[in-house]
């Protein structure tokens, strides 16, 4: 296996997020097209501002990173696969070690598909897209096989949301995907009622800075999936 290591991040200083039509958790409800550009402080990483809502906590990380998987021809880069690829995990930050499957002579390592932040699920299908350069440890582990990619955190990672604590809707229903789109729903409501912006504004807000969790799977036939959005957004 690789093990690749995450030495540095130089950010850009701007980013986008979008509502791609088609693409999405909520992709049958929000059918339009919306952009909204990112301005930020590459040097001290302080929050970014959305509009005039609130301001986001940034967590540099690399939405895409992985090796080549053994079969031949192309592939879409779009889904993930057990050789790491575009995972969209958050917590491939600075300082995490990552450890990846290798499938593929010489592994053909990729990296890229940077953030400036994003939140667990990137539901809308975008996070803070962000061009940034990226600094990398490779060693390579002979003779251990492994299945799927695992990875070591350096610390905490939700200390940048966790100050003020979370509002949270949950979805409960007999389906995982259902569950989790009611959640969302149920937070993008939240927002267009209590801070007075657009639904698609709020569903991107929740794209970039809301996690979204399984909290129960095992009291068959229901499933609870809850959505935390970070309440520092606003404070």
């Amino acid at each position: 296996m690789l093990k690749v290591t995450l030495l540095s991040f130089k950010p850009s200083g701007w980013g986008w997020t979008a509502n791609i039509p088609g693409f999405g958790l909520l992709a049958d409800e929000f059918t339009d097209p919306a952009l909204h550009l990112w301005k930020y402080d590459p040097e001290t990483m302080a929050p970014a501002f959305f509009g005039e809502w609130g301001k986001v906590p940034l967590k540099p990380f690399t939405g895409t990173i992985g090796v080549a998987p053994a079969e031949a021809g192309l592939h879409s880069i779009v889904p993930p696969r057990r050789v790491g690829g575009n995972m969209d995990i958050r917590d491939m930050a600075l300082g995490t070690e990552l450890y990846l499957p290798v499938e593929a002579r010489g592994a053909l390592f990729s990296v890229g598909d940077t953030h400036a932040a994003q939140g667990d699920g990137e539901v809308c299908g975008t996070a803070i897209e962000s061009p940034m350069s990226v600094g990398l440890k490779f060693e390579l582990i002979k003779q251990t096989p492994l299945a799927f990619p695992r990875f070591v955190t350096s610390g905490p990672v939700t200390r940048h949301l966790d100050a003020r604590g979370y509002d949270v809707t949950t979805g409960i229903a007999p389906d995982l995907m259902e569950a989790a789109r009611a959640a969302v729903r149920g937070m993008v409501d939240l927002l267009t009622t209590r801070h007075h912006m657009p639904p698609v504004k709020a569903y991107m807000l929740c794209s970039v800075c809301g996690d979204l969790r399984i909290s129960e799977i095992v009291d068959v036939p229901n499933f609870v999936v809850s959505f935390y959005f970070p309440r520092v957004v606003f404070e």
